[in-house]
């Protein structure tokens, strides 16, 4: 096979690479002004690079006539969805399901242990000399909702476990059974909000999840609860959030916010009861080894003519 692999690894530091195709390096660059490393018309497979903004990802799309495979490097596809209508049909969108699942739930339950133990009131008391003591809640004996159970999802529940929480309910785009339990369709979470503890939203970005967390979504919400978002910023109702965490009635740790980058002077980032991490959740040590592992796998697939792991769509469906 002769065809053009742009990656926005260097090839050479990938190991069990396949042979055959044409392997180019980009990754738009720090200032987003790279070059292209070839002509985007002769690119049959593109891996998106990793955490750069949609509009330099989707820039070579609509260029790629022989495109076959976008890979992305995100848990989400949102980030490419404004160029998919520019590319050729039967086009394969793959996620990378398999990724981020241990380091985004690892972030989940810190920010849940840092958010409810008042570990950021301890950083503030630190940087002024305080000793501070005083109650905490725990997570022990807590009621968790996931409301997106996926992989991250579940990876989520398999790190909440050994901390004794009372119960953790499940909520997915529709039902179905797993080993630990029911997943719930969306339509029960105004029945589920109001039992739990804290609610954390690893749902990908979609129709039906945008502005999900309105202000009806929030009211819901049992009277200091904590709302944790390792998903996607636009999931949530900015404005409904802030009226929320000012009134004193909920709490909030965010790794994703809606505007985002969050500019310096959003009342977000002053508003009581919240902590924000700035989309740490997958770029850690965990994603380079899980990174080229599903891009060498995926790449012998494609070699070799096999069904792709991840597939998302194929342009020229339904509403593609």
């Amino acid at each position: 096979m002769s065809a053009d692999v742009w990656l926005p690894i260097p090839p050479k530091e990938i190991k069990g690479l396949p042979e055959g195709p044409n392997y180019l390096f980009w990754d738009g660059g720090d200032d987003g002004a790279q070059p292209f490393p070839g002509d985007p018309a002769d690119c049959a497979f593109y891996v998106v690079p990793y955490m750069r903004p949609a509009g330099l990802v989707v820039r070579p799309l609509d260029r790629m006539r022989s495109v076959r495979v976008v890979q992305t490097l995100s848990a989400g596809t949102d980030n490419v969805e404004a160029g998919l209508g520019h590319l050729p049909p039967g086009v394969v969108l793959c996620n990378a399901r398999g990724v981020h699942e241990a380091s985004t739930a690892e972030l989940a339950l810190t920010l849940v242990l840092a958010s409810l133990r008042g570990v950021p009131g301890f950083v503030r008391s630190q940087d002024r000399g305080e000793w501070g003591g005083g109650f905490h809640p725990a997570l022990a004996d807590k009621n968790v909702l996931i409301v997106g159970y996926g992989a991250i999802g579940a990876a989520i529940e398999d790190r909440l476990v050994p901390f004794e929480v009372a119960r953790v309910a499940r909520v997915a785009r529709s039902a179905r059974a797993t080993a630990r339990g029911p997943v719930h369709p969306l339509t029960d979470l105004p029945a589920l909000l109001p039992e739990a503890d804290v609610v954390v939203l690893s749902t990908p970005l979609t129709q039906a999840t945008r502005g999900l967390v309105d202000a009806d979504f929030l009211a819901r919400m049992k009277d200091g609860a904590l709302l944790v978002n390792v998903a996607r910023g636009r999931v949530v109702d900015t404005e409904a959030l802030l009226a929320e965490l000012e009134s004193g009635r909920l709490t909030a740790a965010l790794d994703v916010t809606d505007p985002e980058p969050l500019p310096a002077h959003h009342p977000l980032w002053h508003a009581p009861g919240v902590l924000i991490s700035p989309h740490v959740g997958g770029p850690t040590s965990a994603f380079r080894p899980r990174a080229e592992r599903l891009l060498t796998g995926q790449l012998h697939r494609f070699v070799n003519q096999e069904p792709l792991a991840n597939v998302v769509l194929t342009t020229g469906g339904a509403g593609v």
